[in-house]
């Protein structure tokens, strides 16, 4: 199977899914202003750095995504599966979100606690979602 055959087996190339996509993308930014707010900082004087700090967890959410399946176009009929694919790929996410911030090239460290606070966060806010839209989808 070819890269395009397979990508197409993973992501549902739909108006609803770039909806869907774009839903999901707002909540990691959600996830991240609330704890640039927490550190003081301000999100409009600095939206550089809410920008910075987000990329590292939206480009692991870009990769677990779609290795987990979350845009296919057989997860809208599932809402376990729903459920279950976007926390895996928030767990992946955050993985890779926090791989990347150990590195130079974005600011901010791998620190445990964060990892963790990351996790609950990401779950409370991506998990409610995903599943009122497998909810609604049935």
């Amino acid at each position: 199977m070819s890269t395009a055959a397979s990508l197409r087996t993973r992501v549902d190339a739909s108006p609803r899914t770039l909806a869907i996509a774009v839903g999901d993308i707002a909540l990691v930014f959600l996830f991240v202003g609330i704890g640039e707010l927490q550190h003081g900082y301000d999100l409009l004087a600095q939206p550089g750095r809410v920008v910075g700090t987000a990329l590292p967890f939206l480009i692991g959410w870009a990769i677990a995504s779609v290795l987990a399946g979350v845009y296919a176009p057989r997860i809208y009929r599932s809402l376990r599966s729903g459920v279950v694919r976007t926390a895996l790929a928030w767990i992946g996410a955050v993985l890779v979100g926090q791989a990347l911030r150990a590195t130079a090239t974005f600011h901010g460290d791998f620190a445990v606690t964060f990892m963790f606070v990351s996790l609950g966060v990401g779950l409370v806010l991506l998990v409610p979602w995903r599943a009122a839209i497998g909810y609604l989808s049935r």
